[in-house]
């Protein structure tokens, strides 16, 4: 598979240097605005064409606040956390000639505006390990994984709020699955992809139109979404409790062997999807998805690095998953700074061979045969693609619980509660699997007895750092639709 999409890049101009009349990606899409034939009238615009013929650009994300709200020219619209995290100055170019794409990648980081600039890669998804999706799953013993995480006894702690959202950046959700439809916020479809710019893969379905429908083509974000937040009808209860659930689809479908299809999508689609649920006000984001170090130049920007930066300061959870290679590497977004990466266990609290290693990778969750929802009833699925969506359930109940308690909590603070309360592994020895694996039981009351000793410190009281003086959210907390 290429590793980039030919013929278009991604650059982020310094602070102060977006010109005000490129439009944005979601004007041409939605509304018909034309892509802008020159950026500055000068160096760039010349270096565009000289190395890549003709061009057009856009730029990748639109504000967050309306033109209704500040009605001012579209690059000005952007606040100040937009501008610093750099997601306000990205720019998605296409050029006529891809074959100049190295020589204009080299010049264009020469030029003092330009802050970065990189080919526009390709991600492969799902996450999920050889074999790992089995659409006749046995449901014999459907809540195995819960009951190894102490999910059901967390959710009796904390039964997660409403107003907690997660979102899942995937491959979409099957709308109209019984155990998801009742569950879902109103989603998006980010994916345009070009089957001339994806090097021969074969993409199905819907690839070209963004819109407002996340409908899966590939099963693997139904899975996901299963793990959080199903009704619990024919397989164990979501993770994530009452806790809102906003699906994005940011990975399109293609056929790999044996007509078996896996989710491909272009890092600027992936990170717009990312940057509009993040402005819908998400406190957790699950992240199945990655590209390797391995596959980046030497001089390459990592991915996602302008939209992990504007998450993080908006106060944003994220989650992970670390890879299925096996091997002790890098994927991007699971080793961001800030970033949860998961990997995975199997029932006898063992890591999985093919689970990723390294010392960014925070805890582990289960991700062997796990029983969850298909495009079409229930599937059996294997993978830390599987795994990190138990890891971002316990965040969103985390994050309920804090919020209950009238107490921040961001990405950094949520990884650390995870690791500190982590379960050992099964087997002595392990490394590069992080703290052990998660207990969303004993992350919880973790959280309550840090909240009580902060609010000891601050009010000059003796802090009782063993037991919570907190009860237990009572029964008649928000429940699960019917």
């Amino acid at each position: 598979m290429s590793a980039h999409v030919p013929g278009r890049l991604l650059l982020t101009l310094r602070l102060g240097e977006m010109p005000e009349h490129v439009p944005g990606l979601r004007a041409v899409f939605g509304y018909g605005a034309q892509k802008a034939e020159c950026i500055d009238g000068g160096v760039i615009d010349r270096l565009l064409r000289h190395h890549g013929g003709a061009f057009r650009a856009t730029r990748l994300h639109s504000a967050r606040r309306r033109r209704v709200e500040r009605p001012v020219p579209g690059a000005r619209r952007f606040d100040d956390v937009e501008q610093l995290s750099g997601v306000a100055r990205v720019l998605r170019i296409e050029i006529r000639d891809p074959a100049g794409l190295p020589a204009l990648l080299q010049a264009l980081a020469e030029v003092p505006v330009v802050e970065r600039v990189g080919a526009d890669h390709l991600c492969r998804g799902p996450f999920a390990a050889d074999g790992g999706v089995d659409g006749t799953a046995s449901l014999a013993d459907p809540s195995w994984p819960q009951a190894l995480i102490h999910l059901p006894q967390a959710l009796e702690y904390e039964p997660g709020d409403p107003a907690t959202v997660i979102g899942l950046a995937d491959t979409g959700v099957a709308m109209e699955h019984e155990e998801l439809k009742a569950r879902l916020r109103a989603g998006f479809d980010s994916v345009d992809l070009d089957p001339d710019s994806v090097g021969g893969i074969t993409l199905v379905g819907d690839f070209r139109h963004r819109g407002e429908q996340p409908q899966d083509e590939v099963g693997h974000g139904t899975g996901c979404a299963g793990i959080l937040s199903a009704l619990g009808r024919g397989i164990a209860r979501g993770g994530a409790g009452a806790c809102g659930l906003t699906p994005v689809r940011v990975l399109g479908a293609a056929l790999g062997p044996g007509n078996k299809r896996f989710g491909v999508g272009a890092l600027d689609n992936i990170d717009a999807g990312m940057k509009r649920l993040i402005d819908l006000n998400v406190k957790v984001i699950n992240m199945s998805f990655g590209t390797p170090e391995s596959a980046l130049s030497a001089d390459a920007p990592l991915p996602h690095e302008e939209v992990i930066r504007y998450a993080l300061a908006r106060g944003v959870i994220l989650v992970a998953a670390s890879g299925n290679s096996g091997l002790a590497e890098r994927f991007y977004p699971a080793a961001h700074d800030g970033v949860i990466a998961v990997g995975a266990i199997d029932r006898g609290l063992e890591p999985a061979a093919f689970s990723t290693r390294g010392d960014h990778v925070a805890v582990c969750a289960p991700g062997r045969g796990i029983p969850t929802c298909g495009l079409q009833g229930y599937q059996s699925a294997t993978g830390t693609s599987f795994a990190a969506p138990f890891v971002a359930a316990a965040c969103a109940l985390l994050a309920s619980r804090a919020q209950r308690r009238a107490w921040p909590l961001d990405s950094h603070e949520a990884r650390d509660l995870l690791a500190s309360s982590a379960r050992p592994f099964g087997r002595a020895g392990v490394g590069g699997c992080g703290n052990g694996v998660i207990d969303a039981l004993a992350a919880l009351r973790l959280l309550d007895r840090r909240i009580d000793r902060d609010i000891a410190l601050e009010t000059g009281s003796e802090p009782d750092l063993h037991e919570t003086s907190v009860s237990p959210s009572p029964r008649g907390s928000p429940a699960l639709p019917a």
